[in-house]
């Protein structure tokens, strides 16, 4: 990846609605060889896709928490991982290393939603044996952008 690249990547993270001409002038290249050498990360697989950045909480989800689980019965992680694939309030799972197997970011609209979503979608019967849950009480940072360097 060159330098080039690392600039059209930093663009469209920061300007994703940027057209192919501002970037076409920050790369000093034409918008079409602009576009190209996108739609070249995008064929590479550095780019995996497009979308508009929310606020959760104007859309009603202000509750954020993360949510360690610990499967008990392996033979139901399959299970586990299609029912996470299913459900919109869970918008990250990550399998950690250490004491727990997964970590989860749940969205939702308040402590009975993500009461609920503890309770009965996680803990009924899809072999999760515990889970650890911490409620963000502020955001200082949260960013979708990867580093660059």
């Amino acid at each position: 990846m060159d330098e080039l690249d690392h600039k059209t990547l930093h663009f469209l993270m920061t300007k994703g609605r940027g057209t192919w001409a501002e970037l076409g002038k920050l790369l000093r290249l034409t918008a079409p060889a602009a576009a190209e050498r996108a739609r070249k990360l995008e064929a590479e697989g550095a780019i995996v896709g497009y979308a508009a950045l929310t606020n959760p909480e104007k859309l009603g989800f202000p509750l954020t928490a993360y949510v360690f689980v610990t499967i008990g019965d392996q033979r139901k992680r399959s299970a586990f991982l299609r029912l996470v694939e299913k459900q919109q309030q869970i918008v990250e799972c990550h399998h950690v290393a250490g004491e727990d197997d997964y970590l989860l970011k749940l969205r939702c609209r308040g402590t009975l939603d993500l009461d609920g979503l503890l309770s009965r979608t996680l803990k009924d019967g899809i072999g999760v044996a515990r889970t650890r849950t911490t409620i963000v009480l502020s955001t200082a940072k949260e960013t979708v952008k990867t580093p660059l360097q």
